[in-house]
């Protein structure tokens, strides 16, 4: 019989109350308490990975876990709660430094398309309006730029957060009807500098006249302009507001891109996918009550 002992961690599992393990050592990170509020708003058990720990002396030293143990307590209200350890009996103060240093490696983070679609397999509410959206406009999400594709995920899902879907229907309406599908049209830069000028403007952004006036400029030729002006967003902005305000008289004033605008509730419904999501999501509620 082969020996496979040298590819299995010499470890064995305990549940130990959270009072019972020391977070402390010098090579860790400091505690992000922001991190441990969010998580915990957003607890869920089968999100809880095993804690890491090193026995030595007779005490419990946490090398990989010290946010979960923390969330934990934290949900739990209490610090008797108990969490599971893998616990290593073979290693010294050195040795777990290494491994806390190098334990992310070589992991292969997962791509926001694999993360989005998972969402959409989970039946996520907001990935299945996005996606639904998107393909409403005869476009698909993508994980690299292809005509007829959007893989601008991360930038469709914080239009979304910050400005609601409703906002999110209009940019990408401003975009398919002025390039026609173009892949560089559907960019980070000029998906968020469009929903920047909706903010800005509202209503007294024409709709046809951006079209217009902004069909007859390339998606090449505003990334350019947009990189000479400022980074960021409101570099886009300032790009497609020039090219909107060209040789016209009712032209958008540039104060008014720089005001602060207040965020708008991301939920606004458009159809019947959000009302059966939400009659769902309520009698989830009743059912747990």
């Amino acid at each position: 019989m082969e020996d496979y002992s040298a590819y299995v961690p010499n470890v064995h599992f305990e549940q130990i109350p959270i009072k019972d393990l020391v977070s402390n050592q010098d090579y860790q990170r400091s505690l992000s308490l922001r991190h441990v509020k969010k998580a915990s708003d957003h607890f869920d058990i089968y999100q809880i990975n095993p804690v890491k720990v090193s026995r030595r002396n007779g005490i419990n030293y946490v090398f990989n876990g010290q946010h979960t143990v923390e969330i934990v307590a934290k949900v739990s209200g209490s610090r008797d709660t108990p969490v599971w350890c893998m616990i290593y009996d073979d290693l010294e103060y050195d040795h777990e430094a290494d491994i806390f240093a190098n334990q992310m490696k070589y992991v292969k983070p997962l791509l926001p398309y694999e993360i989005f679609m998972a969402n959409v397999e989970a039946g996520n509410v907001e990935q299945l309006l996005i996606k639904q959206l998107v393909e409403s406009y005869n476009m698909t999400i993508t994980p690299g730029a292809v005509p007829g594709g959007i893989c601008a995920i991360s930038t469709l899902q914080s239009i979304y957060s910050k400005y609601g879907l409703q906002m999110l229907d209009q940019v990408l309406r401003l975009c398919v009807n002025t390039w026609e599908g173009v892949p560089q049209s559907f960019s980070s830069g000029i998906l968020k500098g469009i929903a920047k000028l909706i903010d800005a403007y509202g209503e007294d952004l024409k709709e046809d006249a951006f079209i217009d006036r902004l069909s007859r400029v390339s998606p090449k030729e505003i990334i350019r302009t947009a990189k000479e002006r400022r980074a960021g967003s409101i570099g886009y902005a300032e790009a497609m507001l020039i090219f909107y305000n060209k040789k016209t008289r009712n032209t958008l004033q540039w104060e008014k891109l720089y005001a602060h605008k207040k965020k708008a509730s991301a939920w606004v419904p458009i159809s019947e996918l959000e009302e059966d999501a939400v009659d769902n999501d309520i009698q989830s509620e009743t059912e747990e009550e």
